[in-house]
């Protein structure tokens, strides 16, 4: 096994429904106001999928985008691993679906759940295929549909969250470049915090759980703000560790988009100012594992992230998990390796 090698994103794109939710929009279907979300989250408006649009569909979009930035051809992807919360179904995987609809014949696939962490650690799985010389050319999607598992009449859960996804694929790269080092995390105690709990073997669809509402997203809010406020910033400071790097040489922050306190708090504590950290969550909302790769791609293309910039990536989410990733950005034909 070959661990030297440099693993890097040589592509990346996104896909967003066209349907924007506003908070005003929101006023009429809630008990809530403009000024009570954008105080306490920083969300002004979210994207919607439009009914009959489903996780895959958003996915393979990302993915072609993803496929044509890199000059990629979808038969040379040798893995698809789709990170996120809301499959199309329990099976087959998203991964599948995807592909099936972008033709990536050559390719394995599988889903990997681990909440709005589930990009970094599709990323860090993924690489770890191509360090061991099993793959060459992996995507990785984060992608959902979040809306199809709100209780729209909980104040509390549907302000949050939007759909959306995002992709990357993933090349052995030029030494220096790429991945540099990552953490991954996980406390299980604290997974009813964060939970959708029918439709699975535990609670299994009946007349019963759809009554209850066991079938949408149950959060315990303060608890969830709590963790993520600790972890982020402690995570983001142990990957720049393994990679031999500080706060100062930290270029961008790209955090998961789920509260604008929590990302402040996350900048605070790695000494960051603002001007560095990419926010679009009053854009986008908390679109779980699709948050991430989506904000990298919009830093890309804004010219937040340049070429040899240091990128940290950092995530929380259900399970309870947590993941971080310090990226060297050296996106491009010239640095893929030969």
């Amino acid at each position: 096994m070959n661990n030297t090698k440099a693993v890097g994103i040589i592509g990346i794109g996104t896909y967003m429904p066209e349907k924007i939710m506003t908070n005003k929009d929101l006023e009429s279907i809630v008990e809530t106001s403009d000024e009570w979300i954008v105080e306490r989250t920083g969300i002004r408006e979210r994207r919607i999928a439009e009914p009959g649009m489903a996780t895959s569909d958003l996915a393979s979009r990302a993915a072609q985008r993803a496929l044509d930035d890199a000059g990629v051809m979808a038969e040379e992807i040798d893995l698809i691993i789709v990170a996120t919360a809301t499959p199309d179904m329990l099976f087959p995987s998203v991964a599948c679906l995807v592909q099936a609809n972008i033709k990536a014949t050559n390719a394995a696939a599988f889903d990997l759940s681990a909440g709005c962490s589930g990009f970094v650690y599709g990323m860090v799985t993924g690489s770890q295929f191509i360090k061991a010389g099993l793959y060459k050319k992996i995507l990785v999607i984060g992608a959902e549909t979040l809306s199809k598992i709100l209780d729209w009449s909980d104040r509390n859960t549907c302000v949050l969250f939007g759909d959306g996804a995002g992709a990357v694929v993933l090349a052995e790269t030029e030494p220096g470049c790429g991945i540099l080092a990552a953490r991954l995390g996980a406390d299980g105690t604290g997974g009813d915090l964060l939970k959708l709990p029918a439709g699975g073997s535990r609670n299994p669809a009946t007349a019963e759980t759809i009554s209850q509402k066991m079938h949408f997203v149950h959060m315990n809010g303060n608890d969830v703000f709590k963790f993520a406020v600790k972890v982020m910033g402690e995570a983001a400071v142990k990957a720049l560790e393994d990679a031999g790097l500080n706060s100062g040489d930290v270029d961008c922050l790209i955090p998961h988009q789920a509260n604008i306190r929590i990302i402040q708090s996350a900048a605070k504590r790695l000494k960051l100012p603002l001007d560095k950290v990419m926010v679009n969550v009053d854009k986008y909302g908390n679109t779980s594992a699709a948050s991430i790769p989506i904000a990298l791609d919009e830093a890309v293309h804004s010219g937040k992230i340049k070429q040899g910039d240091t990128v940290v990536l950092v995530g929380f989410g259900a399970g309870l998990t947590w993941a971080s990733a310090v990226i060297k950005w050296c996106k491009g034909a010239d640095n893929i390796a030969k």
